[in-house]
């Protein structure tokens, strides 16, 4: 069991890896998004330098990196069960660890010289395999605010708050596995993180808005 959980999350982390936003960039405007704009290579910076089309390829392979990572991690280890210190791990506590390593190798890729995205495609991603009815409810918000405000970060934030949120109550009146809540409140902890500049610049009014060009000099 132990060695499943360590294949679980090293080839979590390994296809969470996957630089997809550097992969599109070079093959639809022979661009290096790490040279461009945010210098993240995820969905959002390859809209920006690459063009609209080429962001949303992006970003549905992100999704689906992370949701196969995830749903992987339960193929493994099946119905097999470790009892340590009295608390059982099994294919659930798995998928947590596989969604945690999918975000970390999105966010810092060992393809990428150690760097990546911002997570939110990634955290949707696992949440897409984990909870998809919550999945779905975040990605409105997200996509929701995001078109209305034009301020990307502020629907990804929003979109990961609004899912972790919605998990609350499911787990406390549904009995969904609290190991979810868990995973969403550390995952939810990540991406905010990630967007620690973007929460500085929103509150100085200097955020970027979709489709405002780059300034250079």
């Amino acid at each position: 069991m132990i060695a499943k959980l360590v294949l679980v999350v090293v080839l979590a982390y390994l296809i969470g890896s996957i630089p997809f936003g550097l992969i599109i960039g070079r093959l639809r405007g022979n661009i290096d998004v790490s040279k461009h704009g945010s210098g993240k290579i995820g969905a959002t910076n390859v809209m920006r330098t690459v063009g609209t089309k080429a962001g949303a390829v992006t970003l549905l392979l992100d999704l689906g990196k992370a949701l196969a990572a995830v749903m992987l991690a339960k193929l493994i280890v099946g119905s097999d069960v470790l009892v340590v210190g009295g608390i059982s791990v099994n294919w659930q506590v798995a998928q947590v660890m596989a969604g945690l390593a999918a975000i970390a190798g999105h966010n810092w890729s060992v393809f990428a010289k150690f760097r990546g995205g911002s997570g939110v495609a990634a955290f949707f991603g696992t949440m897409y395999a984990l909870y998809p009815p919550v999945a779905l409810f975040g990605s409105e918000i997200w996509a929701a605010v995001a078109m209305g405000s034009r301020y990307m970060s502020m629907g990804s934030i929003l979109g990961v708050l609004a899912t972790w949120c919605l998990m609350v109550p499911l787990t406390i009146h549904y009995g969904f596995p609290p190991v979810y809540l868990v995973y969403g409140l550390i995952a939810s902890g990540i991406v905010l993180y990630q967007h620690r500049g973007n929460i500085r610049r929103l509150r100085l009014g200097m955020e970027r808005r979709l489709g405002e060009i780059e300034k250079t000099g």
